[in-house]
């Protein structure tokens, strides 16, 4: 598009939504109010209304969901073991990193991965920023968490920045077990006795810890370790068996001559050692299903629990409910449309989603160069704001909030002044469009990129896939919808559009 037609485009944007040059000064909130609590915000703000919107959902809570069905089920496996559905989601970057010990140059701590209030303040973007705090706690010897968690990410069919976690922990106390004169491996033995058994046929062939693969942490014996590595997989076994025999029912019996089969796989996750990944062989393939290991011990130490030692496992909800029920698209879970949400109950039995239909898909491609002293980056990027951003009350952030609505409602965002960042993230192009096209894009991927041999610049081409779940896009909403977004990277991003 030639520069004054953009131009005029972003000029139509703004006009539509009646920001025109306001839109250049418009400031950051100073505060937010999220569910009667207040935040002041900073320059590290990059929230959008969207995502905050979407927060009193808490869909896991949603009577007859096929999350709150899935949640429900594999709460059904860990009797004994303390439920928490209901936390709040907005913590400290104290409790979503530090309390897990991650590094301060570590990329999950970056505002192009997740959701900043301010500073020390954002949207957890896994339940373990409650890890700490339930052991500190320490009302039960297991608990559960469920909860819906956020961080900027694709799009695509299995992708979207508010999802659901489940994870739980088992941990037994060693000074009980010394005050009972008993030895604390023989005591988790008498657990795991307690768990039902199964008949299907697990493939384990590690040895249960390696000096480097897979090593045991400081202070933990061989003996204590091996118990609680079969209590936690026999665990983990038992709720697989529960799960997957339920989505075999819900199937066409015809596909399954085979028994159900699981394998242990060695892993490495930063807060568990040793660790591994669970899979089962589905339709075909091995599908990983969770990741779990023994927990770190300084994260028990410094919950006031060091006499304690145990494991933890975490997984995806929405990654076992579309495997239940046949779910081909993220997005639906949002869906407050009837054809969807009738489907699904708690009082029958697992069925297969069946899609009410088909709308049809629109690809649109939008090309740009980067700015010469960028540098396209997929998953680095400072975890500070720019250094050469404007204050807050002088102009609004490359990634603050514009107006967008609730998710699945398209909006045409405000255009702020662009500010002189230092790093193109891939992350921004997704964030941008899902504040334009809310839950019509299904889609976006990089489908060219190379190098000017003169210049050295940049270029950049990125595939939109346009299609409602539950409609026929129009040509001239999609057309719409797009010059958009193209005006919003321009505006946002500083690129050059080809």
């Amino acid at each position: 598009m030639p520069p004054d037609i953009l131009r005029g485009a972003v000029a139509d944007m703004e006009t539509s939504v009646g920001l025109s040059t306001y839109a250049a000064q418009q400031e950051l909130p100073k505060e937010v109010k999220i569910e009667g609590k207040t935040y002041k915000t900073d320059e590290w703000m990059n929230t959008p209304s969207s995502i905050l919107d979407a927060i009193p959902r808490r869909l896991h809570l949603q009577p007859d969901h096929p999350l709150t069905i899935t949640r429900k089920l594999i709460e059904s496996r860990f009797p004994g073991y303390k439920t928490h559905n209901n936390l709040f989601p907005i913590v400290t970057t104290g409790q979503n990193f530090d309390s897990l010990g991650f590094p301060l140059d570590h990329i999950g701590r970056s505002r192009t991965d997740t959701y900043y209030l301010n500073k020390e303040t954002v949207l957890r973007t896994h339940t373990s920023a409650h890890q700490a705090d339930t052991f500190r706690n320490n009302e039960s010897e297991g608990y559960l968490i469920s909860a819906d968690v956020y961080r900027r990410d694709a799009i695509d069919r299995s992708h979207y920045p508010v999802f659901h976690q489940m994870e739980g922990a088992r941990t037994w106390d060693r000074q009980q077990a010394e005050k009972e004169g008993k030895n604390l491996a023989d005591i988790i033995w008498e657990d795991v006795e307690k768990i039902p058994k199964h008949d299907i046929a697990v493939e384990d062939p590690n040895p249960t810890y390696h000096a480097e693969r897979n090593p045991l942490q400081a202070g933990h014996s061989p003996e204590e370790v091996e118990a609680i590595a079969a209590h936690l997989k026999r665990s983990l076994e038992d709720m697989v068996v529960t799960i997957f025999n339920a989505a075999k029912s819900a199937s066409d019996a015809e596909t399954f001559g085979e028994p159900l089969k699981v394998r242990w796989v060695e892993a490495y996750f930063p807060f568990t050692s040793p660790s591994w990944e669970l899979e089962v062989f589905w339709q075909g393939d091995w599908l990983e299903v969770l990741g779990c290991g023994i927990v770190s011990q300084p994260i028990l130490n410094n919950a006031s629990v060091p006499n304690r030692i145990g494991w933890a496992f975490g997984l995806g909800l929405e990654r076992i409910a579309m495997l239940l029920y046949s779910i081909p698209d993220i997005r639906l879970f949002w869906s407050k449309d009837e054809r969807f949400l009738s489907q699904f109950s708690e009082q029958k039995s697992i069925t297969p989603f069946v899609p009410f239909s088909k709308y049809p898909e629109c690809f649109k491609d939008v090309s740009f160069w980067l700015r010469s002293s960028s540098s396209a980056a997929g998953g680095a990027a400072a975890t500070h704001p720019p250094t050469s951003a404007a204050s807050p009350s002088q102009v609004v952030s490359p990634e603050s909030p514009s107006g967008a609505s609730a998710p699945g409602t398209p909006t045409a965002p405000a255009a702020p002044v662009p500010t002189s960042t230092p790093s193109f993230h891939e992350n921004d192009v997704m964030e941008i469009a899902r504040e334009v096209c809310g839950d019509l894009v299904e889609d976006v991927r990089l489908v060219d990129e190379f190098v000017h041999p003169k210049t050295g610049r940049r270029s950049m081409c990125y595939r939109i896939n346009y299609r409602s779940l539950e409609r026929t896009l129009t040509n001239k909403e999609t057309n719409e919808m797009h010059e958009r977004l193209r005006a919003l990277i321009v505006a946002r991003l500083g690129v050059e559009l080809r």
